[in-house]
């Protein structure tokens, strides 16, 4: 054990650097945005202790006070970039020269020939060689992009990955945004601009811009995914779960799990796995180091049953019932799956590490949040109160669905932090660290919170991370039956004698809609409401008992609170009255299954809109709309979720369906 690691004196070292002047004067615009750059290959570049930005006094560097301003100043950066679903974007040099195009490339094999430079003559000519220089190992690293240099200095600090970035230093950076096209984004172009310090001279371009050096592409070793996912983004992966899968099995199979990462997945060899490293550094600075083999032999196994939900789940259904874009990833109901997780817990492993528990549940402890971090470089926190919780069941887990953990879920160690965002849950841990405050990671900062709809320039540092999550629940099979004569309440008129409700019969689409609902913190999901008449009247769905004991084997559900989904299912009928016109309703968009069975030949599909909603033992319910939710990033989209059912509503097709039931009535 030693008493003092590496990384917090870097910290002390780093508050002591004083500032420099800047190596080169050029123009800035606004304070620089931050964005999420995942670049670029897996393994970090070595930096000299003299010249690292971290661990020592450097005269004349700028001060890190002015670099994190910079960070904080960053806005909406890292959420903007966070794979947003935007219009292909224009890069600065499409921006100020003209599209490719024959008359372009003449143009510039004219001006090749004569040496002649027409771009902007303020700014200074630099030297591929020159560029090399400063590489990962100079204190001002330079990138290329198209044919313009970047002083990338200032933007380092607040780079959510980190120096991955420095892996483009000295060279261009286009190659790398070849294989991360998700930084081909207008969002990145602004912010990349600002660092704008010249031009590549013209002697060392070739048809206007520099030669492109052959890269290796971090993504290769990503492992296979199963076909049936859903892909929102190959590089980095990010696929939700099919509808189907979402309520036919209650453990979501391993291999239909959503898979959200933020970077490549790293490779570990598993003749070693059991050697992998996990860091535990205290507040007081006290490290101490486990194997995973340590935490398998050393610590009692506990399992849980537990969702993982992404915080953008349902981002695509904002979007649209707003009516206004987010940024994100345009998740559908899919970015949510439930798991059976085994490891060990936090807690355990942090009491043996020296972590005074008592002075913590008491609320006397200078400790108020643990780090988790990532060998991919990926950071976020939870609070120590969560952490410690002897009901909170926080598992430091090796084990999804009794089977190893797969590469794309943390291979080989993953913190599990039930019935909070999965953002929190950090895969392929290496480290952990007590502090007393939020972890500095990017993800932590400037992303996964929300704002009000009003809020478009937002300022990070007000807004809390998101933990908790509320209460949420989705339809994700449904399917029709047929017509039929369904009785129908006629309301408050009586029968003479009787004293009870008359019922009519008319017309009616059968229907079945099945689904989940999920509430954080621990809280079970007590009812589903659903509503097969665009609201006008409503029904409760039928909770599957998944956590139910069945033969006398244990329940499946398992840990001290319900983070676990609950599945419903409801069969009913839509009355004729419900089906109107099909509308390009922002609302509730046709199911795919009623959509193919109403091909509209005859000008007789109609679509009536069916929703459902969740409540949860602290009586907290969904809101009815997205528009009274609506953030800049489409977190949170928990509002109501309305399809619309489509069907043949002809006269020809009821009156057949009557005589139907007609023909089997005695």
């Amino acid at each position: 054990m030693t008493t003092r690691h590496s990384g917090r004196l870097a910290q002390h070292l780093h508050r002591s650097v004083g500032p420099r002047p800047s190596p080169i004067a050029r123009p800035r615009a606004a304070a620089p945005t931050q964005q999420q750059c995942r670049a670029f290959r897996p393994s970090a570049p070595t930096r000299s202790s003299t010249n690292s930005r971290s661990s020592a006094p450097i005269s004349g560097r700028r001060s890190p006070r002015r670099a994190a301003l910079l960070a904080g100043l960053g806005l909406v950066s890292f959420a903007l970039l966070s794979l947003s679903s935007t219009p292909a974007a224009t890069s600065p040099d499409a921006a100020s020269d003209p599209a490719p195009g024959p008359a372009l490339a003449a143009a510039t094999s004219a001006d090749n020939r004569d040496n002649r430079d027409h771009r902007d003559p303020s700014l200074p000519r630099f030297r591929i060689a020159d560029v090399r220089k400063h590489g990962a190992e100079s204190q001002n690293p330079w990138v290329i992009h198209g044919d313009k240099v970047y002083d990338i200095t200032d933007w380092i600090p607040a780079h959510p990955g980190g120096q991955v970035i420095l892996r483009a230093a000295g060279g261009s950076i286009d190659s790398y945004w070849n294989i991360f096209t998700i930084h081909k984004n207008q969002y990145v172009y602004d912010i990349l601009s600002q660092y704008l310090i010249g031009y590549i001279h013209q002697a060392d371009l070739v048809n206007g811009r520099p030669a492109q050096e052959q890269i290796e592409d971090p993504f290769a070793d990503d492992p296979e995914r199963h076909p049936a996912l859903i892909t929102k983004t190959a590089k980095p992966r990010n696929a939700e779960t099919p509808a189907a899968a979402l309520s036919a099995q209650f453990l979501t199979p391993n291999e239909l799990f959503y898979v959200r990462n933020h970077m490549w997945v790293p490779l570990v060899d598993e003749a070693t796995s059991n050697a992998h490293l996990l860091t535990v550094e205290l507040f007081d600075g006290t490290v101490k180091q486990y194997t995973l083999e340590d935490l398998k032999t050393r610590f009692p196994s506990r399992k849980i049953t537990a969702v993982l939900q992404c915080s953008g789940n349902r981002r695509k259904h904002m979007s649209e019932g707003s009516g206004r874009s987010t940024n994100g990833l345009q998740w559908a109901a899919g970015a949510i799956s439930n798991a059976s997780w085994e490891g060990v817990l936090l807690a355990d492993v942090l009491a043996d590490a020296g972590f005074e528990m008592a002075e913590a549940l008491n609320g006397e402890s200078e400790t108020r949040h643990v780090h988790f971090s990532g060998m991919e470089a990926y950071g976020a926190s939870i609070p120590i109160k969560k952490a410690i919780d002897p009901q909170g069941d926080v598992l430091l887990a090796y084990s999804m669905n009794d089977k190893p953990l797969p590469r794309d879920h943390g291979y080989p160690l993953r913190a599990i932090v039930p019935g909070h965002v999965a953002a929190r849950s950090v895969k392929w841990l290496n480290q952990i660290t007590l502090s007393d405050e939020e972890s500095m990671s990017q993800w932590q900062r400037k992303d996964y919170k929300c704002f009000g709809p009003n809020e478009t320039k937002v300022d990070w540092d007000a807004a809390p991370a998101i933990q908790e999550l509320p209460v949420q629940s989705a339809i994700t099979d449904v399917r029709l039956g047929g017509w039929t004569n369904a009785e129908r309440n006629k309301g408050e008129a009586k029968d003479n004698d009787q004293g009870t409700s008359k019922q009519s019969e008319e017309p009616a689409q059968k229907v079945s809609l099945s689904g989940y609902a999920f509430s954080g913190g621990g809280r079970s999901i007590i009812r589903v409401d659903a509503s097969l008449d665009g609201g006008s009247s409503w029904t409760q769905a039928y909770l599957l008992p998944d956590c139910a004991s069945k033969d006398g084997s244990p329940s499946p559900c398992q840990g001290h609170g319900a983070w676990t989904w609950k599945r419903w299912r409801l069969d009913g009928a839509v009355p004729l009255a419900a089906f109107r016109h099909p509308e390009q309703s922002a609302d509730a968009r046709p199911d795919e299954a009623s959509r193919d069975k109403a091909a509209d030949k005859d000008g007789n599909r109609r679509c009536a809109t069916v929703m459902i909603k969740a409540t949860d033992d602290a009586y907290n319910t969904q809101p009815e709309s997205h528009a009274a939710t609506w953030n800049l990033r489409g977190n949170l989209a928990t509002a109501w979720h309305r399809i619309q059912v489509c069907a043949d509503c002809s006269q020809s097709a009821v009156a057949a369906a009557a005589n139907k039931d007609d023909e089997k009535k005695p």
